[in-house]
């Protein structure tokens, strides 16, 4: 019998054979604990987090709202950084409640991918 880790592991190897973050269009990445969520813009080329934002210190009433938070702090510092366009890697996780909050809250602070 397969974990879910070790799903989520799988799905998240076959993901980033595919997917890599240059210096024109970074990659951004997604992590979530069951208390946090945390986000990296990173350059594969260089290997270096260019921008990161994590839920530590941000208020909210449920986890959702805290992730919409993060994506929103994530493309503001993506933005000041100079980085328009990034690559959205969910990180094997399903694009699904806290996962699509990051994203939709960072498409709508100007983030394109």
């Amino acid at each position: 019998m397969i974990t879910k880790n070790e799903r989520r592991t799988k799905i998240k190897y076959r993901v980033r054979n595919k997917i890599s973050g240059t210096a024109e269009r970074p990659r951004m990445s997604v992590f979530r604990s069951n208390k946090q969520i945390y986000v990296q813009v990173i350059n594969d080329d260089e290997q270096k987090t260019l921008v990161a934002a994590s839920s530590l210190g941000i208020e909210a009433s449920n986890k959702s709202e805290q992730a919409a938070k993060v994506g929103e702090l994530i493309a503001k510092k993506a933005i000041e950084a100079g980085i328009t366009s990034v690559v959205f890697d969910r990180n094997g996780y399903l694009y699904h409640g806290r996962i699509k909050a990051v994203a939709d809250a960072a498409r709508n602070a100007g983030l394109k991918f």
